[in-house]
């Protein structure tokens, strides 16, 4: 682009910028998603910056991309609610405590949570990534053994944390109350 467009650019989003920002706030749930609209509508002003119509029609023509931006953001907006309805309810059902008196995930979700955030990261890494001891060491920038003491003290505290919380695990891995505990 030569200066000459670059200085056209300036001076249209100089001239509209309040408009257009006006335009989108007013459509908007929140103002991070109407920065969002006014944001993408001059993001596609700059690469389509050849159509962009001289004067007064300007304005107009940033009306309708931002008309359009807005359209794609409220079905990406749409999109995401159902999703979450959906997680959400999948959620309720997974974390609920199991109806035949184990401990549900919930509580041992609360004792994961109370863990560090280096004990956590360390633990999912493992449990949630399935990531190796190799591989751990190379994503954190530490040497395998550290990797390996790291790791060996974070799950000893997690283990601690759930007897203090009367949590133990059966034979079958399945996590039961402490005897003498009531659910």
């Amino acid at each position: 682009m030569d200066d000459d467009e670059v200085a056209r650019f300036e001076g249209v989003y100089r001239e509209t910028y309040d408009q257009i920002t006006a335009y989108a706030a007013r459509r908007c749930d929140s103002p991070q998603d109407a920065a969002d609209v006014v944001a993408e509508t001059f993001a596609i002003a700059w690469r389509k910056l050849a159509e962009l119509p001289p004067g007064r029609e300007a304005r107009l023509w940033l009306y309708g991309v931002a008309r359009r931006v807005l359209a794609d953001h409220r079905r990406k907006t749409d999109r995401r609610r159902v999703r979450n309805v959906e997680l959400d309810a999948e959620m309720a059902d997974l974390y609920s405590d199991p109806p035949d008196g184990g401990v549900g995930v919930s509580a041992v979700a609360e004792v994961f949570r109370g863990l560090s955030d280096d004990d956590r990261e360390l633990l999912s890494l493992v449990a949630w990534e399935g990531l190796g001891r190799d591989e751990i060491a190379t994503m954190l920038g530490l040497s395998r053994n550290a990797v390996r003491i790291r790791l060996h003290r974070a799950r000893r505290r997690f283990s601690a944390a759930l007897d203090a919380a009367e949590i133990r695990t059966s034979t079958h891995g399945r996590m039961m109350p402490a005897a003498g505990r009531s659910s």
